[in-house]
């Protein structure tokens, strides 16, 4: 996995989504059309912006390179990216074409009707010549490519090959999701992601069941030199083409309130995951939940990475047997994330109040909580032959059935130091009783943490009151 942040530069069509939001709870007597009571407006970036908001939501370094309009949709564009920290590297201010804007009118959460302000026609050969010469020069510092084309005339055919031949001889890979009937222009990408209508007009194959759809990503790949491909099927998932191989990965039905921008989430999670080394098949799983979120929002949104963490959990069964890891599955899962992992450990011989409060306090500092756990055999060394009450499975599926704990895993060893050593977690956590003691691993976690306990809770204390109510 790579370390640190990603840095992806996006190259696009660059717009401004425009909202209008009110009421609607009449018909106009001067037409049969609603009549909408404005309660407020909104301009978001859109387009290729669209996907740059999601890259930061996602955690991602951006930098931008496209053409807009001399306006003041344009100004907004231009000042909106600095607010964000957003490094323009080639931002080109044209009087010769308007700035994209697309208003939409919204009333009890759908969209009424939308009106389209803009110019289709191509860059002219200047503009495409400063981007690609500021490409050329800035791109090793880059992860990653991403190409988001909107077909408004940004991303020419002659321009975008450059693109692609200067990120492949850098060794950038270049993501790219297509518009239009013909994908010529984006022959030699590192990876396309079409939806499936695209794929159709594209490929001149109707997809009617998984072997038409086989078909039709082993044509696009062959004709277009890709090195891989996904086509991403709405309600049915995604289906992902790589090296001769097709898998497909099944979304959960959810309610949809808008699919804007669903494209941008998909472009983005995809950008991002690669960029920090995920595989491209864990990358999708990534980019699938990324999208099932954003489509339960209204409007171009965006998708945290807790957000698609919880929903991820959802699709891939995250179930309390699903929690339960042997070390070596613990380490496979972990080396593809890019989550804030916290760690603690214990006997949880008999589960009570302070333990669960515990936990949810120690989930609170991270994504991730990993709960360590002494076998039976390290419990008897540590606390004597009456321990456990409870064997280790029981254990496990207890503290396995609490919704603050992500994954839980045995060890063997009277302290947890191996286990923490290989799973190098972020933060370390351990009862406020351990202040001023030496915790071990905190010499190998990032940060170590006391949590208060519950004042009055203690397995010991518990068993020794049942031991006393016993003799009475």
């Amino acid at each position: 996995m790579r370390e640190g942040i990603p840095h992806i530069l996006v190259i696009g069509d660059l717009m401004v989504d425009h909202y209008i939001w009110g009421k609607s709870e009449r018909i106009s007597p001067e037409a049969p059309v609603q009549v909408v009571e404005v309660a407020k407006e909104e301009n978001l970036l859109g387009g290729a912006g669209n996907v740059i908001n999601n890259l930061l939501s996602l955690g991602s370094e951006v930098g931008v390179c496209s053409v807009i309009g001399s306006d003041q949709a344009g100004e907004f564009i231009k000042q909106r990216l600095q607010e964000r920290g957003i490094k323009q590297e080639v931002l080109i201010r044209s009087s010769h074409r308007p700035t994209t804007k697309k208003s939409r009118i919204m009333a009890q959460h759908q969209q009424i009707v939308r009106i389209d302000r803009e110019e289709k026609r191509p860059i002219d050969e200047e503009a495409q010549q400063q981007i690609i010469d500021r490409v050329n020069a800035v791109v090793a510092g880059y992860d990653l490519v991403v190409l988001s084309d909107y077909n408004k005339g940004v991303l020419t055919e002659y321009l975008t090959q450059e693109i692609i031949k200067i990120s492949k001889s850098r060794q950038k890979p270049i993501l790219i999701d297509p518009k239009g009937a013909d994908f010529g222009k984006y022959r030699g990408a590192t990876l396309l992601t079409p939806n499936k209508k695209e794929a159709i007009l594209a490929s001149g194959i109707e997809i009617s069941d998984d072997s038409a759809l086989r078909q039709v990503g082993e044509k696009l790949i062959g004709e277009l030199g890709l090195e891989s491909l996904i086509v991403t099927l709405s309600e049915e998932g995604m289906a992902i083409f790589e090296e001769g191989t097709m898998q497909k990965i099944p979304t959960v039905a959810r309610e949809v309130y808008d699919v804007t921008g669903a494209g941008d989430t998909v472009l983005a999670a995809l950008g991002y995951s690669l960029a920090k080394g995920e595989s491209l098949f864990d990358a999708a799983k990534f980019a699938n939940a990324a999208a099932a979120v954003v489509v339960g929002k209204v409007g171009a949104a965006t998708a945290t990475k807790e957000e698609i963490l919880a929903y991820e959990r959802a699709i891939y069964g995250k179930t309390e047997e699903s929690k339960l890891m042997s070390r070596e599955e613990l380490i496979e899962i972990l080396k593809n994330r890019n989550d804030k992992i916290v760690f603690t450990n214990g006997c949880f011989d008999i589960l009570h109040a302070g333990h669960v409060r515990y936990l949810a306090e120690a989930k609170r500092l991270g994504d991730i909580l990993i709960v360590g756990i002494n076998s039976d055999a390290s419990v008897k060394r540590l606390k004597g032959e009456s321990r456990p009450i409870n064997t280790q499975e029981d254990r496990m599926a207890v503290l396995a059935g609490l919704e603050a704990v992500d994954f839980v895993v045995l060890f063997d060893e009277d302290t947890p130091y191996a286990l923490i050593s290989a799973i190098k977690p972020d933060i370390l956590v351990k009862g406020a009783d351990y202040e001023g003691k030496e915790i071990v691993g905190s010499d190998v976690a990032k940060e170590t943490r006391l949590i208060d306990f519950v004042e009055g809770k203690s397995t010991t204390g518990m068993i020794e009151k049942i031991r006393r109510e016993r003799l009475c």
